[in-house]
């Protein structure tokens, strides 16, 4: 089961929308596996200290995105396919070298000097393992 202990909440966006981030970053790291019973509403909203409206804002988002479903009168269970799966790396993926490309860009730094430093980094990286 999915532990919400360790997420770390933070200002810039909603909370039910970091819980939903939380999750997918657990199915995108492999965490996670189809048919897994998620916490009900109120363990989660008991575990973060919020608002069971939250959490259950929270549940409504992953549903409607394709990551949960809710059968009547059971627990929610991690469900999705492998084209949201996909979504979800390529996503992740697109965020985290956008994040990296605006540093870049912002320390006037040239592709071919990004380019140079990946490589030899990696390399170096390589070369220590």
């Amino acid at each position: 089961m999915i532990d919400f202990y360790n997420i770390q909440f933070h200002e810039k966006e909603p909370v039910y929308v970091q819980i939903v981030a939380y999750l997918k970053r657990a199915i995108y790291l492999g965490e996670v596996q189809n048919g897994e019973v998620l916490p009900s509403r109120r363990e989660i909203a008991a575990q973060l200290k919020i608002n069971p409206n939250t959490a259950q804002k929270a549940f409504r988002l992953m549903e409607e995105e394709g990551l949960i479903q809710t059968p009547k009168n059971a627990a929610s269970v991690i469900q999705y396919t492998e084209d949201t799966l996909q979504q979800i790396q390529k996503k992740m993926t697109d965020d985290i070298i956008r994040e990296f490309v605006d540093t870049a860009k912002q320390n006037r730094l040239t592709l071919a000097d990004v380019q140079e430093a990946i490589v030899r980094i990696w390399q170096e990286d390589d070369a220590e393992r």
